[in-house]
């Protein structure tokens, strides 16, 4: 079958399969988590008669433990599957969740919020993937859900925190477990398993990653910002005095804050001003805000306002920093991440437990002090690595020239092959538009016999996608396992004696890039023709969605062969 070209339409989001939304649900529920606790930290402090530093051991306990299991989740996922991880961690949460909600002591709660953070490790490093794997539209559609869901569990988990910690100082912690409960189920029951990665990764490659000067740097620079966001949020509501719904109405503004720029602020900023004005000038301005914490703690109208604003800071952070992070790293983005998320979750864990006993020891303003000066850190920190900010924000430029709106560094990597043909093989070839699928074998099987009838050369080309957002980041695959099965293909056309050529196209984030991509990449071969698969299921190919076949069929200048997987033979087109 051959098709012409058509316009394409924009791709909505939000209009996904149920498996999504399941699993979007529980990103919004662990994200509630961040700010879940802050309205009752003064109930516990005060009914389990502890003081300020152990109940701050609520966040120590559960962000050190995230930070240490961060470590390891790549290689449990990598060798039990994605939806496997997942469901391990929703499984974790619930229980231990529900176990602190029972608790009849601080160090009882402290425990289970260790085991919540082992859980919420897991479920930070496979939930985009999940969501990316299952989404229509693909990685730009999924990376804005992702996004949207994170902004509104960070805003809405304090004022559930604050309307059940005004019933029980349990209600929170019962409210997650009720709430992962039903994600966990949905989970189960919706989210279709996903294939391991070609690749395993192993457990030493996180801190191993942190040798490359750029990731252990903008690393560094985290745990200073993270420093300085956990002594607001962890111990700011023991001087504010106030219940548990008006901290609760606090820190809603406060998340509201966070997610507006994280989602829509940062990326202008970013465009405007670019990636290392962006940093130095956030930076700067939150230590000023810490600084003014400090100096007014016991000024509650001031302490509260500062404690609101700081919300536009941490998300205009969060969003630069990790893009910032994935595009310095020079390895996987999965390893990347876990690496940045181990750094960062230190500082953020022992940063509350380290102000309670400021506190103890020299007053009330000390600890907010130490914030300010390890944002003032932070900033020098980053200015070693100034070079690396700037090349980044070329790479960027360049990225943006070659695919628009994509923010990806893409780039067409040749795939060297004992079969493959030298030079441009000439003109008038065959593009084979491959994913990572069985069924793509067809899609070079057809390309080749078209080649075959015609005397043409096939191109392989195959797009390796990865994504990332908020703290987390998924990739399809690495740059050696695209290369890997290119080659696969490549030989299988040797063994019908078609001369071919492959090629890798890198770090493509919107599948509607990818169908683009591909026709410019056929036009300038002289392309006779474009093999494609034909969507044949709703979860993630490389080529096979709406998204990128409106793309393909849009900018293709040569007919279009769609080949049906469901098809008993493979056929061939003119």
């Amino acid at each position: 079958m051959t098709a012409h070209a058509q316009s394409s339409r924009s791709v909505n989001p939000f209009k996904q399969p149920k498996a999504v939304f399941a699993v979007a649900f529980a990103c919004v529920v662990s994200f509630m988590g961040i700010g879940l606790v802050d309205p009752i930290l003064p109930a516990i402090s005060e009914q389990l008669d502890a003081t300020p530093s152990q109940v701050t051991l609520l966040f120590t306990s559960y962000l050190v433990v995230t930070a240490v299991a961060m470590l390891v989740t790549n290689w449990v996922s990598s060798r039990i599957g994605a939806k496997r991880t997942l469901i391990v961690g929703l499984a974790l949460i619930v229980v231990f969740a529900a176990l602190a909600g029972s608790s009849g002591s601080i160090g009882g709660i402290v425990g289970f919020r260790a085991g919540w953070g082992i859980g919420n490790a897991l479920f930070i490093a496979t939930s985009l993937a999940v969501i990316v794997a299952s989404a229509s539209g693909g990685f730009v559609g999924a990376i804005i859900l992702y996004e949207t869901a994170l902004g509104v569990g960070i805003a809405v988990g304090p004022l559930l925190g604050g309307l059940l910690g005004d019933v029980s100082w349990r209600g929170p912690f019962y409210g997650v477990a009720v709430l992962m409960a039903i994600a966990l189920i949905a989970t189960v029951v919706l989210v279709e398993p996903t294939p391991l990665p070609t690749r395993r990764t192993g457990l030493g490659e996180p801190l191993r990653a942190l040798r490359h000067r750029g990731l252990l740097t903008m690393s560094l620079t985290a745990l200073c910002y993270n420093w300085a966001f956990f002594t607001v949020l962890g111990y700011a509501p023991f001087p504010m005095g106030l219940g548990a719904i008006q901290l609760g109405l606090v820190f809603t503004g406060w998340g509201a804050l966070v997610a507006v720029f994280a989602v829509f602020g940062a990326p202008r900023l970013q465009a405007r001003l670019g990636i290392a004005r962006t940093l130095y000038a956030n930076l700067a301005l939150f230590a000023l805000t810490v600084l003014a914490i400090a100096i007014w703690t016991d000024q509650r109208a001031v302490l509260i306002a500062c404690v609101i604003v700081a919300g536009v800071f941490i998300g205009v952070n969060n969003t630069v920093t990790t893009q910032a992070v994935m595009t310095v790293a020079p390895v996987d983005r999965a390893v990347a991440a876990a690496s940045y998320g181990f750094v960062r979750f230190i500082g953020g864990g022992l940063a509350p437990f380290a102000a309670g006993k400021l506190v103890e020891a020299f007053g009330i303003h000390v600890p907010f002090y130490i914030g300010a000066g390890a944002l003032v850190l932070g900033i020098v920190i980053l200015s070693t690595a100034h070079g690396l900010l700037k090349e980044a924000e070329k790479v960027q430029a360049e990225q943006a020239d070659a695919a628009p709106g994509t923010g990806a560094a893409v780039s067409l990597v040749p795939v060297e092959h004992d079969a493959a043909v030298p030079g441009d093989a000439g003109r008038g070839a065959i593009v084979a538009a491959v994913d990572g699928s069985p069924d793509a074998r067809r899609v070079t099987e057809a390309a080749g016999r078209l080649a075959t009838i015609n005397g043409r050369t096939v191109h392989v080309v195959h797009a390796e996608e990865s994504a990332a957002a908020g703290d987390a980041a998924a990739g399809a695959e690495d740059l050696e396992s695209a290369r890997t099965a290119v080659r696969e293909h490549l030989e299988r056309l040797a063994a019908l004696g078609v001369p071919a050529v492959g090629h890798v196209l890198r770090n493509v984030t919107g599948h509607g890039d990818v169908g683009r991509l591909v026709a410019e990449h056929a036009e300038r071969a002289g392309a006779r023709a474009i093999v494609v698969g034909a969507p044949a299921h709703g979860g993630l190919t490389a080529l096979m969605d709406a998204d990128a076949g409106q793309a393909l069929m849009r900018y293709a200048t040569c007919d279009v062969v769609l080949i049906n997987p469901r098809s008993a033979e493979v056929g061939t087109a003119a």
